[in-house]
């Protein structure tokens, strides 16, 4: 599945050898890689607006009233997929699995004015091509300390006391457990002495559709001697990400790439940049794809033996939105 890449993981591990910051951006099935120095982002039509990294320019306020408009599949079509990821879960094969939906929107946004005006922390646009803004961090490694945030969990925050019920929603944290371990076990293929440092935190997350908070944990350990200094060899070992894909991940990926029927493309796969010492890295989630002049909008949500259809398709209708407010 990676050797195609093995040159480019190579490259990325020499250019964090010799400190050279650069910008990476890596699909969901770890089937493209690329890589830019920051001199090649904007030739490359690619703007980035991340916490740590920036190279974009101030823009004026929106100057019209924004239209939005999703038209999500029906139930019944949701329910194919659902049934199908259930069925395996019944069977032992997974359990967990991420299933996404991609919903067609019109909107009178640009991708660019949506990239500028949207709030999140990460925000990318490449070409004319996609649009995210994302609010899940992937990984960071600060002084060869690597730490993770796997975010599972959403709740419409107008619900009365829905940081609460979010946190003590049965299936949301069999979800959230499920992920914390397999993210710690993840780390723990480049990371000595990995630990869950914070567990079940919420974060807000406001919209122009509406408010919703999401529950994340936060997990570190102190990349193996091997793993320092080579961000090519981390994400290699790493990726696809365990938060957007389920466990176990060979057998999940099976079930997602039958159950979905579409391709994901750099849809939850990762970006990050490397600013010559330190990383900072996201899951490309809350994610819009042009296609032959119409917009789509990729969003879904993790599948457990608890999992109730009509819940999971509210959650993948909850999240498509513009941070725009």
């Amino acid at each position: 599945m990676f050797s195609a890449n093995h040159q480019i993981f190579l490259k990325m591990d020499e250019l964090s050898q010799q400190k050279v910051p650069f910008f990476f951006i890596i699909d969901f099935l770890v089937d493209k890689v690329e890589v830019f120095r920051e001199n090649e982002l904007s030739e490359r039509g690619l703007l980035i607006d991340f916490q740590t990294f920036s190279n974009t320019n101030k823009q004026e306020a929106l100057h019209k009233k924004t239209e939005w408009e999703s038209y999500p599949e029906t139930l019944e079509s949701f329910k194919k997929g659902f049934d199908y990821v259930q069925n395996n879960i019944r069977l032992g094969n997974s359990y967990l699995t991420n299933y996404t939906r991609k919903t067609r929107i019109d909107t009178n946004m640009s991708l660019e004015e949506i990239f500028h005006h949207s709030h999140a922390k990460y925000k990318v646009l490449y070409k004319d091509f996609f649009v995210f803004f994302s609010p899940e961090t992937f990984v960071k490694i600060v002084d060869d300390k690597i730490l993770t945030y796997p975010m599972k969990g959403t709740i419409d925050a107008s619900l009365e006391n829905a940081a609460e019920v979010l946190k003590n929603d049965t299936k949301e944290k069999a979800e959230h457990y499920t992920v914390v371990d397999l993210l710690r076990n993840d780390l723990s293929m480049v990371a000595d002495d990995v630990k869950v440092d914070k567990f079940q935190f919420i974060d807000f997350l406001k919209t122009r559709q509406k408010d919703l908070f999401a529950m994340s944990s936060e997990i570190s350990g102190h990349l193996k001697p091997e793993f320092k200094g080579k961000v090519g060899s981390i994400m290699q070992k790493l990726l696809p990400a365990g938060s957007i894909l389920g466990a176990p991940k060979p057998k999940t990926l099976e079930i997602i790439l039958e159950a979905e029927g579409f391709d994901r493309g750099f849809y939850t796969g990762v970006c990050g940049w490397f600013d010559g010492e330190n990383l900072d890295s996201c899951v490309m989630i809350r994610f819009i794809e042009k296609e032959n002049n119409q917009l789509y909008f990729k969003s879904g949500g993790g599948i457990t033996h608890m999992s109730k259809l009509e819940d999971e398709y509210e959650e993948m209708k909850n999240k498509i939105y513009v941070p725009i407010h």
